[in-house]
């Protein structure tokens, strides 16, 4: 039951009116007043205020769909508002593209990079500003300037498609400083990065505010939040609920806040992990190019190379991985992005072919199967990147809920397509996943990233898979709806559903694992016991580093011949 009174009064510094106080030495960098945005069937925004003070970094918090990204798309002149002012430094401005706001100072760093992979650093900061500096000496010296200035540490001319995420992140930054920005965007900035890499970002944004520059902040890490934000914004369905003091919140108080209720107290779970096999992977190996693939002769070297007939090295993305998942068990991967989870998702739900090894699926050998074959008998999928593989985002909800089960019911009767049962379930998943949304006939694109994310994992586990591929289940999703996610996988983890979990989100990882695993440059290096381990200790080994938590993979001989009583540990 949902609770509407003031919340967090007194004690827990939490003020119900629009903006913090503003002091007399302090002055503001953005101010919105009144804003209001109508979309057909729904109100996005609803006299919402938010005031954002220089120097400060102020966090932007709500449920997925409570308005968030169409007032930041307002600010950045992506949309217009219906109502409503905008003030930069003290000046009312109207903006009518990105253009506008980057000439008033505003920068955006989306959640979805925005770099070219094929040109270097320097190529991708001057692209579309060759007017500011010239594309030369004038250029390289600007990016040097601000990359020591606020402790970027860019390397200017290495290609985007060789550097990881926390780097390419630096380069969006530098991006928008290098465009002269003095308010940045983050849109869930430490969605994908390790503890090690979120407190480099958060050194980088005290390097910021030093400079006197303002950092919008949004995230649904709530713990995050209050270690970084000075001032804190909460917004509930569309409109402005109060502000909060960062050193006197909790986690808890500000997800209440959030959801305007009383959050459960999770219980704690008894294992479910059974002595059933249901997906069994044998020395699974994927060159980066198609390696062994191409049917020439290949001799294995060091660092993870091959060298083949033809002449070259190519890399092995995936390095003879072994591993078995039953029936009632987590089998978590933590790994910093880039080092074989793609290629192993790929591999399993048959995107990508192996280039040797193994795959057995309930006792079968799936390897050579198509990936439809595989999802009519019983393998989910929710992947890593909702909008490359997941959606059609200019597709209606309901064509969406179809999508990857054209050939099962409710969406199929026999050989054609039943539209009306697969509305009718759409429906449904609206409602028990909490889709926001003013229908099922809107396009997947109008959706906030969160409730994309909820209707991808209503329509995965509404077929009911025996094995099920989580990729990042719950990235750009709210604390309620990553809560209700959690309790779904569990539920069905109890009815016997085997699932491989990766996920940025270390808590995530831990809490959710029965067996942990760590992958580093494709190979599964340790193991680690997720009742022990800390997020910290477990950030340090996806970096390679050692940890007294963790146990060195067996041999994959020995782990091949081990019984389901000695992975199941």
């Amino acid at each position: 039951m949902r609770v509407e009174r003031p919340l967090f009064q007194g004690e827990c510094a939490i003020d119900a009116s629009s903006s913090p106080p503003l002091t007399a030495q302090s002055t503001t960098a953005v101010e919105l007043a009144g804003i209001t945005k109508r979309f057909p069937g729904v109100v996005a925004n609803h006299d919402i205020h938010l005031t954002v003070r220089k120097g400060t970094v102020h966090a932007l918090v709500g449920e997925n769909g409570a308005g968030k990204s169409t007032l930041m798309k307002i600010l950045y002149g992506m949309q217009k508002p219906d109502e409503g002012t905008i003030t930069v430094d003290g000046e009312q401005v109207s903006f009518s593209s990105p253009a506008d706001a980057i000439a008033r100072g505003i920068g955006m760093v989306h959640q979805h990079f925005m770099l070219a992979d094929n040109l270097t650093v320097v190529e991708n900061v001057v692209l579309g500003s060759e007017k500011l500096y010239g594309i030369g000496g004038g250029a390289r010296k600007k990016i040097k300037e601000i990359s020591d200035r606020y402790g970027l540490n860019v390397r200017p001319d290495v290609l985007v498609e060789e550097l990881g995420v926390a780097d390419r992140q630096r380069v969006e930054i530098l991006k928008v400083l290098y465009r002269g920005a003095r308010t940045l965007i983050l849109d869930e900035p430490t969605a994908v990065l390790v503890p090690q890499e979120v407190d480099a970002l958060f050194d980088n944004l005290r390097e910021l505010k030093s400079e006197g520059l303002s950092v919008i902040f949004i995230s649904h890490k709530l713990g995050e939040v209050l270690s970084v934000a000075d001032d804190i914004t909460v917004i509930r369905r569309g409109t402005t609920v109060g502000t909060a003091v960062p050193s006197k919140t909790t986690p808890r108080q500000l997800a209440e806040m959030m959801v305007g209720s009383e959050l459960p107290t999770p219980e704690t779970a008894e294992s479910t992990v059974t002595d059933k096999p249901v997906i069994e992977v044998r020395n699974l190996t994927v060159y980066a190019s198609g390696g062994a693939s191409l049917g020439v002769e290949a001799e294995p070297s060091a660092g993870g190379l091959t060298e083949f007939a033809g002449g070259g090295d190519v890399k092995r993305v995936l390095d003879d991985v072994t591993f078995t998942i039953h029936a009632g068990e987590v089998m978590g991967i933590a790994g910093v992005e880039g080092n074989g989870q793609t290629e192993l998702i790929d591999a399993l739900i048959g995107l990508k072919h192996a280039d040797s090894g193994s795959i057995a699926f309930l006792g079968e050998d799936i390897t050579a199967w198509a990936t439809r074959k595989r999802r009519e008998r019983g393998v989910g999928y929710i992947p890593e990147d909702r909008h490359r593989h997941g959606l059609l985002l200019e597709a209606p909800l309901w064509e969406n809920r179809i999508l990857g089960h054209v050939t099962e019911r409710p969406n199929a009767k026999g050989f054609w397509l039943d539209l009306k049962s697969a509305q009718e379930d759409t429906r449904r998943i609206v409602e028990e996943y909490d889709v926001r949304t003013p229908g099922i006939d809107v396009t997947a694109a109008s959706l906030s990233g969160g409730n994309q994310q909820k209707l991808i994992v209503g329509r995965e586990m509404s077929h009911k898979p025996k094995f099920l591929i989580a990729a990042h289940p719950t990235r750009g999703v709210d604390v309620g709806a990553q809560a209700q996610i959690w309790d779904q996988i569990r539920e069905a983890r109890r009815e016997g559903l085997a699932v491989l979990l990766i996920s940025a989100d270390l808590d995530e990882l831990i809490g959710l694992s029965d067996t942990l695993r760590v992958i580093y440059n494709g190979r599964l290096v340790a193991d680690a016991d997720p009742a022990t381990i800390t997020p910290e200790e477990l950030g340090s080994a996806m970096t390679g580093a050692a940890s007294g938590h963790l146990e060195h993979v067996a041999t994959d001989t020995d782990e091949a011949d081990a019984g389901p009583e000695d992975e199941a540990r």
